[in-house]
């Protein structure tokens, strides 16, 4: 195979079933890779692969390589980093980008040292750019931009890599947008031999037994989200936001600040460290709204703040904003809301 300086993506799967930060990041390499003129290819590793290029074609895959053998599923570190280092060697894609999960976060930095590339984790958002060396005055065209929050949110970093390839990036889960390309495209299937990938050697870890509990938690897809922040100022607090979510139909969110409090459990922090949500509604209590916070929330349709400071950052994306203390405010909206839906 030639140097083909495309995008490459590495996709999760589970149960056969593609990761959904996976078709999310291709949706995202489709639009890199026409802005380049390049090819959007996809690569999965694993057992049982049979017709999964059926799910990834539709968000624009032009190629997808499979490399199977059951030794590879479930994920281990060791061959899953030696069939990447070794087909990159290979390809030499200009990009790679994998979801900032426990199986990118293990696996990027281990192809990224090897290839000596550079990796930039958590990216909030990817841009085609050009970037001129202030030192070298030496000007390159086509970077990727790779922007992410740095120094706790405080300023947002555009980070290139000017020279290494490829230029690698992880991304959480829901921060990009999934959209199906073309339900008809299709693309070429590449199958590879993983013996030429992958050393006997790299199988020195076996996985005995596997156990994934499932959340039950599930903000991410919630039509409606009703989040409290460290203003709402205890587990009762959250209680009475619960109150609301059950009448409305809707899941409880928080920031970090309060699931740091214990005012609530991890699974429900939305933002930078969270997850990343697009309701329908979104109506926020006692959150001020630190940058985090806004970057996992603020393509919600509606945002509607309760907040006693009037001055509150959250305030300025907001659509609707009632200024009073959420213990009043919230109760209210319960009343009418059971009143009005009888």
């Amino acid at each position: 195979m030639q140097d083909n300086n495309n995008l490459i993506v590495y996709c999760e799967y589970e149960d056969g079933k593609v990761a959904d930060v996976s078709l999310e990041l291709l949706t995202k390499g489709r639009q890199l890779a026409s802005e380049l003129g390049v090819k959007l290819e996809a690569l999965v590793v694993g057992d049982k692969l049979d017709g999964i290029e059926d799910q990834l074609f539709p968000y624009g895959a032009d190629v997808v390589y499979k490399v199977e053998d059951k030794r590879l599923y479930p994920y281990t570190s060791n061959p899953h980093a030696s069939v990447l280092i070794n087909l990159f060697r290979e390809i030499k894609p200009q990009i790679c980008l994998m979801g900032a999960t426990c199986i990118g976060r293990d696996l990027g930095p281990r192809v990224s040292s090897c290839l000596h590339s550079g990796l930039t984790a958590d990216c909030t958002s990817l841009v085609i750019g050009d970037h001129k060396d202030p030192k070298t005055g030496k000007e390159y065209q086509n970077l990727l931009y790779q922007i992410r929050p740095a120094f706790g949110g405080n300023i947002v970093a555009t980070i290139v890599n000017p020279d290494c390839r490829p230029q690698m990036a992880t991304v959480r889960e829901g921060v990009m947008k999934k959209e199906v390309f073309d339900p008809a495209h299709k693309g070429e299937v590449i199958n590879l031999d993983a013996s030429k990938y992958v050393s006997d050697e790299d199988f020195v870890v076996e996985i005995i037994d596997r156990h994934i509990e499932k959340s039950k938690i599930n903000i991410k897809n919630a039509s409606i989200i009703v989040a409290g922040g460290y203003g709402v100022g205890s587990k009762e607090g959250f209680d009475l936001l619960h109150e609301l979510a059950s009448v409305l139909g809707a899941e409880v969110g928080a920031t970090r600040a309060a699931v740091d409090a214990g005012f609530t459990e991890h699974a429900r922090q939305v933002g930078q460290t969270g997850v990343t949500v697009r309701p329908k509604l979104y109506i926020a209590c006692g959150i001020s709204g630190q940058i985090q916070h806004i970057a996992g929330m603020q393509d919600s349709s509606i945002i509607i703040s309760i907040n006693n400071d009037p001055n509150a950052p959250i305030n300025t994306i907001a659509d609707y904003v009632i200024t009073g203390n959420y213990e009043d405010i919230v109760p209210k909206l319960i009343k009418y809301y059971k009143k009005n839906s009888k």
